[in-house]
């Protein structure tokens, strides 16, 4: 989804390496710089990586795709399900409480040695980067209760120290909607958008969410496939394809639905 908005794609070594040559001499591989170890053995080189996410996400302008979805929200009872950490959803204008973010989010902190403190937004945080070694400079950011160093609020690869309340509160506003959605006798119509099959986090619940009474449409170049026939795929990229479903699209009122 984010590609379309120029974001890199990391999907392989060399995609990552084309996005991030500093770490082609090392042979630095994106599951092993998106490890919170990092965090403690190299803190300058883990925020190295992460701040420069962090300013490249708030500098980036959501594609047209993204606004013919929020305009299809205007008429429809909406919610995203994301594994996306880079707050694009909201920034074209999605509610916060319309938004499961399953592996976090880079615009939310939290401290590396879990001294209480509940996760904090990154509003005002900046981490100067040398982007010629992507190592990040002092100070590097930290926890305002007991000084100890943050790290962002994102499940990474092999993971414990996730604090994952924010996260689990968003599944449970997804998972209340969904049963009401049914509950009310409502079809629901499930648009994934570029998932892949390596973490097969977003494609598996769009299979489940729209397998009772709903309507698939896998929008991916790479991985279209739909099995058992319960959907659509196309094999096109994101935005192209939601500004051409977008020209088709007519809206009747809905039936009315239990809120």
């Amino acid at each position: 989804m984010g590609v379309d908005s120029g974001l890199p794609d990391f999907r392989g070594p060399e995609g990552f390496w084309r996005a991030y040559p500093p770490y082609r001499a090392p042979g630095l591989r994106f599951e092993e710089i998106a490890d919170p170890v990092h965090f403690a053995a190299d803190p300058e080189l883990a925020w190295g990586f992460y701040g420069h996410r962090l300013g490249l996400y708030r500098a980036t302008v959501p594609h047209a795709g993204f606004q013919a979805l929020h305009t299809w929200a205007q008429h429809r009872p909406t919610r995203v399900f994301t594994s996306n950490v880079d707050g694009q959803f909201q920034l074209a204008g999605f509610a916060e409480e319309q938004v499961a973010e399953c592996h976090g989010s880079i615009h939310q902190l939290q401290c590396t040695v879990d001294c209480g403190r509940p996760v904090w937004p990154a509003d005002g945080v900046t981490v100067e980067v040398d982007e010629a070694t992507m190592r990040a400079t002092s100070p590097l950011p930290s926890c305002p209760d007991c000084g100890a160093l943050a790290r962002p609020n994102i499940l990474m690869f092999g993971d414990t120290e996730w604090v994952a309340d924010r996260t689990a509160d968003q599944m449970r506003a997804h998972t209340t909607w969904l049963r009401e959605l049914r509950e009310s006798g409502a079809r629901l119509a499930v648009v994934e958008i570029g998932a892949g099959t390596a973490i097969p986090t977003v494609r598996r619940e769009a299979e489940r969410a729209s397998a009772a009474s709903g309507a698939l449409v896998r929008i991916n170049v790479r991985e279209p496939e739909v099995r058992h026939g319960r959907g659509v795929g196309i094999a096109a990229p994101a935005a192209a394809t939601l500004l051409a479903l977008d020209e088709r699209l007519t809206f009747r009122e809905p039936p009315a639905l239990r809120h």
